[in-house]
């Protein structure tokens, strides 16, 4: 069973201290996802892209369903995985901080839903791999993971990406040849449902003697008791 401070995964950091030990795990789990990448990659090359024929997701293959989970880790070119590499790092870092075992349940489902979406609506001709879809998954749920768990630092981070970062959606809309708009999508939708599902679910704090902290039934005690972690109250 997990502590008062953590969820129900036992992954929610209770404190700075704790927050920075999950980042910079978060960090070596994104620097190990793109080692990886980039080493399927390097082997893939050699192969003259073997992988990515034998490993797309095609949609009505039903013998393929499995590569589901393997797909987003390939890709068709060194163009293509070098503008992934990027965006992959740093929306999957931010996905990641708050927790590294949430984030691998996150990665999960973004890949299911990315690749279920491309699998059901593609044209059957297409063959889709790419890390894509996990990209616009981690942005979804970055975008609005605050909100869902009432965080003040995550709701200004999420803020602050769907602002920079709204062109991505452009993407996510048919027209854009060359591209799997079905798996950004899907994986949009993938983020935004694992912000709820993933949300926090910690009990309230318990009361206390000071003043002028919030009563644990105050809607906005978590506010406060963030705030109070950071030095700000």
């Amino acid at each position: 069973m997990g502590t008062p401070d953590k969820d129900r995964l036992g992954v929610l950091p209770a404190g700075p201290e704790q927050m920075i030990a999950e980042a910079r795990k978060a960090f070596f789990v994104m620097f190990g996802l793109l080692a990886v990448v980039w080493l399927l990659q390097l082997a893939n090359y050699a192969d003259h892209y073997a992988l990515s024929r034998d490993y797309a997701v095609v949609s009505g293959d039903v013998g393929g369903l499995p590569d589901i989970l393997v797909a987003p880790l390939l890709h068709w070119s060194w163009a293509h995985i070098e503008s992934n590499s990027g965006p992959l790092f740093v929306f999957g870092f931010l996905a990641a901080y708050r927790g590294v075992v949430r984030f691998l349940g996150l990665t999960l489902l973004i890949a299911v839903t990315s690749g279920a979406v491309v699998w059901l609506f593609e044209r059957g001709d297409v063959q889709t791999v790419g890390a894509s879809g996990l990209i616009f998954g981690y942005f979804g749920y970055v975008v609005v993971r605050g909100l869902f768990d009432r965080h003040l630092i995550d709701t200004l981070v999420g803020v602050v990406m769907g602002a920079s970062f709204a062109y991505l959606l452009t993407v996510a809309v048919p027209g854009t040849p060359g591209v799997s708009w079905l798996g950004h999508l899907g994986g949009l939708v993938g983020g935004l449902l694992g912000a709820w599902l993933f949300r926090d679910r910690r009990p309230r704090p318990n009361g206390s003697d000071d003043t002028l902290q919030p009563r644990s039934d105050h809607p906005r005690a978590d506010l406060h008791k963030e705030l109070g972690d950071l030095g700000l109250l």
